[in-house]
């Protein structure tokens, strides 16, 4: 191969490579089993995690015990965290399917430390669910991002991989395994 095919063909490859898209929900409509939030977040689940920082050192480790209701197109999602600090917290997420054209698999969310209202969208075995928290640092409150990624891997196992930035800068991940209890 001469000099100028090699140059026009890594040209190529790394053009190929920086047209990546990011993945989005329907990147998993084909993908089984399909994930209803209002299935599997019913009842009670247990999770474990772990936040790693920008280097992927592990910070911290959790357990979240969860207690999941829905009535209709509602859902409470009670999360009760510990921490390996010993440190407890506690998030009640409220979360509404949403009916009607072009409204298929998505959801909203709100709970008291999320600012706003969250927005997410289920294909598939996939669920992205994007939104900003107050994260109480050293005394501080900071708002921070998530895009926040949901896999179901059969009918009590989901995992759960979180990037978490601010000002479009990444922080660190959350990771985490749930496992809905029988």
């Amino acid at each position: 191969m001469n000099r100028r095919s090699l140059v026009a063909a890594l040209a190529a490859g790394v053009l190929a490579l920086g047209c990546a898209s990011a993945p989005v929900p329907t990147d998993y409509a084909a993908e089984k089993p399909v994930l209803a939030l209002e299935k599997y977040f019913d009842g009670e689940l247990v999770a474990h995690g772990l936040f790693t920082d920008r280097g992927g050192k592990v910070v911290r480790r959790f357990t979240v015990l969860m207690k999941c209701s829905w009535t209709g197109d509602d859902g409470v999602l009670d999360e009760d965290f510990t921490y390996s600090d010993g440190k407890k917290e506690r998030r009640i997420w409220r979360l509404k399917k949403l009916r009607g054209p072009g409204n298929e698999g998505r959801y909203t969310g709100t709970a008291d430390d999320v600012v706003g209202t969250a927005q997410g969208q289920a294909s598939g075995n996939a669920f992205r669910w994007a939104y900003t928290l107050r994260l109480p640092v050293d005394g501080s409150v900071y708002e921070v991002q998530f895009d926040d990624w949901m896999y179901l891997v059969d009918e009590r196992v989901m995992l759960n991989k979180a990037v978490m930035s601010k000002f479009g800068i990444r922080l660190g991940e959350v990771t985490l395994a749930f496992t809905k209890k029988p």
